[in-house]
């Protein structure tokens, strides 16, 4: 049904759309002003006692949301004879605590502020010397208040997901989160990553529900009141944060590797799917085992999709815990190829090895866990996908981590943050792995990963920092890598790198000026320059020591290209000055992504004002071998470059009806639709009607929507109940241009479910829509989405913009004498002002 005109909802639109595409989203990590905290010498902590086994008994109040718990927990001092202990135990009830010695409990004097526990022994303890403490408790996580961050964006390490049924739709589940130390809000314990024990958990839950936990599932016992109590055993040791439980409806995908259970617990709507979701994963355990000369070192791997999880996955030991957004049916993920979900998966397998089995000793030294993690995308990408695959994506992480400028005054291993949660950001993961990435280009594969086999079976069931790592590859490899460290680990930033070229006819001589234009001192860097002349291509391997540097060779004649960093590695912030025509040699014959990426830039810049050569790139791009270089190209060639536009043609055509790719194919379809003629292929959109892909639907429905709405919204509705991906945006949008009230439940469900960034790609739309519905109650929902998205990333400079877009759309609402919601956006508006 058409929705009826409103003269308010256009008058303001344009405005609402400029402000909210100001909106972007928050960077991870993003730095804080100078505060006190930032002078605090983060030490890693001393180790008194030692955890040796924990031994926990839980069950759940799901009314109240509390956990009651029974520890036993066995310790020793570490070197130094000691009479006291203390835990980490965050907003519990303290009912028993008691040294077990022999079945018998011996009451122990303590002391306890709402987050640690000062405990008197019963005697002096010498370091051979173990013991054993009884302490019974209940947890109450959603009572306590701690600070939290961006990439782990609650801190209560225990959830109940709708433990009352009250959310339509939402499954029951209890998950828990460690990372970074939030298991002390769930059991006492020294919550601290250079601690390592063994564990055992007997969970007592309803009868109907799946449990999982790290280690064996070592029994199970149907009790009497309807409940079964399951025990799990996890008998080598690891870190605090990384114990888990999950307790829910999941149904169990039993795969495995060599002689391990691999295990996927999936709800029951997505079950049907979790080979088409997790079955690489034996694939990748394997690759890994083989890369690092360390075979998976635990009993089992299981992986699990979780409601409402707080991050984006957490590399749990022997059971990592993903968020929904990973799951999919086939028809979704035969859009997405090498996606965030894909990606997430591989990452946290790594961890296995980077993290679990080896576990940074503080998180100043994250980044021997998480740099580690975020190169593996990189390596399996590259193995499994092609070199173009592993380039492009390091690629994108390099530019992710050079994006936000806070990054380059940070050190890769730092002593001094505000939060440890800050160390979460573009420097310990797309810095570090880059890093890495250069190391590995350095050494070379054979010797990198040999050195980090020797690091990982030297530090086995230890903990690690970069010196060790460096010390492993520098006894594997030979070389001195102080400097590599010195300058990489335990420096800040990157090198501003300008690359001139001079050609001296006369003397036959080829000159390239180097120049580094960062504050402070000059970034060492070893790389590749090939020169391609007469059909040939040398290598010269040479070193920029200083801030300029300029290097000359003799030559017959003068090259068609010198191509600076030969193999596209260095983390650097670049211009370089070739000529369009050396680019699209470039193009042609240097042939790594990055090469051709660079080329189609320059082409993209220099197609304004026309350029035949330009053209001859982007012409050139459309038929690349990689996707997403052929969808650069699709981007680049718009209908305002007329000529350009059409010696495109042709192929666009070709492409939105046979491309190989579903993203290739939606995206020269959606160039069609904005051309100066979009009737002309109509046909296309139609038939992209049928296609199995959301997100050639998508495109299609877009298309349609162009030469008629009224068409475009009733196939909108009809599409509605099997929407997922891009078809779901398409369908937002086309609500957000021509809809109403009747289609804001599906538009305000999508926005509310949605992940940070569908939010932001969403955002339009969804103010369009709040302006047009005539219901105060559908546009409260809508205003009240917009201000808990603005509080929520309120620490990264979000408010304001969404106060813009609140101001504006107050006289929207008023001119449409809904007063109600105009009360509302001034509430709201004060609510985000607050400090």
């Amino acid at each position: 049904m058409k929705s009826k005109h409103n003269p308010y909802k256009y008058a303001a639109l344009g405005t609402l759309m400029l402000i909210s595409t100001a909106i972007t989203l928050p960077v991870f990590g993003q730095g804080k002003p100078a505060d006190p905290q930032l002078k605090i010498y983060r030490a890693t902590p001393d180790k008194i006692n030692n955890l040796v086994h924990t031994k926990l008994n839980v069950k759940f109040d799901y009314k109240k949301r509390h956990l009651y718990g029974e520890e036993w927990v066995t310790l020793q001092p570490h070197f130094y004879a000691t009479d006291s202990l203390r835990l980490d135990a965050k907003g519990m009830d303290i009912k028993e605590l008691a040294l077990f010695n022999n079945g018998k409990k011996t009451p122990l004097k303590y002391t306890y502020d709402n987050l640690t526990l000062n405990i008197r022994l019963d005697k002096t303890y010498q370091k051979s010397e173990k013991y054993t403490l009884y302490i019974a408790y209940t947890a109450k996580p959603d009572e306590l208040q701690l600070e939290a961050g961006a990439a782990i964006t609650d801190a209560k390490g225990l959830y109940f997901i709708n433990p009352d049924s009250t959310e339509k739709g939402k499954p029951v589940q209890i998950w828990t989160q460690g990372e970074l130390e939030s298991s002390s809000a769930w059991f006492p314990t020294i919550d601290h990553t250079n601690q390592k024990t063994t564990q055992e958990i007997s969970m007592t839950v309803p009868a109907k529900y799946v449990t999982l936990s790290n280690g064996r599932l070592d029994s199970q016992k149907k009790n009497a009141d309807g409940t079964r109590t399951d025990t799990w055993k996890m008998e080598l040791p690891h870190s605090p944060y990384l114990f888990m439980m999950a307790v829910g409806d999941f149904k169990i995908y039993k795969d495995k590797w060599k002689d391990k259970e691999v295990n996927y617990y999936l709800e029951p709507a997505y079950a049907p799917y979790a080979k088409d979701i997790f079955g690489f994963t034996p694939e990748v355990m394997d690759f890994y085992s083989q890369i690092l000369g360390v075979d998976y070192p635990w009993n089992k791997y299981a992986q699990i999709v979780v409601r409402d999880y707080v991050s984006g996955a957490m590399e749990n030991t022997t059971a990592t815990l993903h968020g929904d957004y990973v799951q999919g049916t086939a028809r979704e993920l035969a859009d997405r190829y090498y996606d965030k979900g894909r990606s997430t998966i591989v990452h946290e397998l790594f961890h296995q090895w980077f993290g679990d089995y080896v576990t940074a000793e503080s998180w100043s030294n994250l980044t021997v866990n998480e740099s580690f993690a975020d190169l593996s995308e990189t390596l399996w990408a590259e193995h499994k996908y092609g070199q173009d695959a592993g380039d492009a994506h390091n690629y994108d992480a390099m530019q992710s981590y050079l994006s936000d400028p806070g990054n380059e005054k940070k050190d890769l291993v730092r002593f001094h943050y505000h939060n440890s949660m800050d160390m979460f950001d573009g420097v310990s993961y797309q810095k570090g792995g880059r890093v890495l990435n250069m190391l590995r280009n350095y050494l070379g594969k054979e010797a990198f990963y040999k050195g980090l086999g020797l690091y990982l079976k030297t530090n086995a069931f230890k903990n690690g920092e970069a010196h060790q790592l460096r010390l492993a590859l520098e006894e594997v490899s030979g070389k001195d890598l102080n400097w590599f460290f010195n300058q990489w680990y335990f420096g800040a930033g990157h090198p501003l790198l300008d690359i001139k070229y001079n050609w001296d006819e006369q003397t036959k001589t080829q000159q390239v000026i180097l120049t580094q234009s960062q504050q402070g001192d000059a970034f060492r860097l070893p790389m590749a320059i090939d020169i391609y002349s007469g059909g040939k291509k040398i290598r010269k391997q040479v070193w920029m020591n200083d801030k300029t540097d300029t290097l000359s060779w003799k030559l017959d004649r003068k090259p068609d290209l010198v191509n600076v960093d030969g193999d596209k590695i260095l983390l650097t912030k670049k211009s370089d000055h070739k000529t369009l025509a050396e680019f699209w040699f470039q193009y042609q014959n240097a042939g790594l992504y990055v090469d051709r990426l660079e080329a189609i830039e320059a082409a993209k810049a220099a197609s304004k004002e026309q350029d035949p050569t330009a053209e001859k790139i982007l012409i050139a791009a459309l038929q690349d071998k990689y996707y997403e270089l052929r969808i650069q190209a699709i981007e680049a060639i718009t209908p305002g470059k007329a000529k350009l536009y059409a010696l495109a043609l042709p192929e666009l055509i070709k492409t939105a009806q046979k491309d190989e790719n579903n993203l290739v194919r939606a995206a020269a379809i959606r160039s069609l639709y904005t051309s100066e003629q979009p009737e002309k292929y109509k046909e296309i959109y139609q038939e992209a009607l049928k296609s199995s892909s959301y997100a050639i639907i998508g495109a299609g429905l877009e298309g349609t929507a162009i030469l008629d709405k009224p068409q475009a919204l009733q196939l909108a509705k009809n599409l509605e109940k099997d929407s997922k991906g891009n078809l779901t945006k398409a369908i937002v949008s086309i609500y957000g241009i021509s809809g109403g009230d009747s289609e804001w439940p599906f538009v305000y469900q999508n926005f509310i479910n949605a992940d940070p960034q569908s939010k932001f790609d969403m955002f339009s739309d969804f103010i369009n829509i709040i302006a047009a519905v005539k219901s105060p109650e559908y546009a409260g929902q809508g205003i009240r989405a917009i201000k808990d998205f603005g509080i929520k990333y309120k620490a990264h400079g979000v408010a304001p913009k969404i106060i813009q877009i609140l101001q504006q759309l107050k006289p929207v609402r008023t001119g449409m004498n809904d007063q109600t919601s105009a009360d509302l956006i001034d509430q709201s508006v004060k609510e985000l002002e607050k400090p």
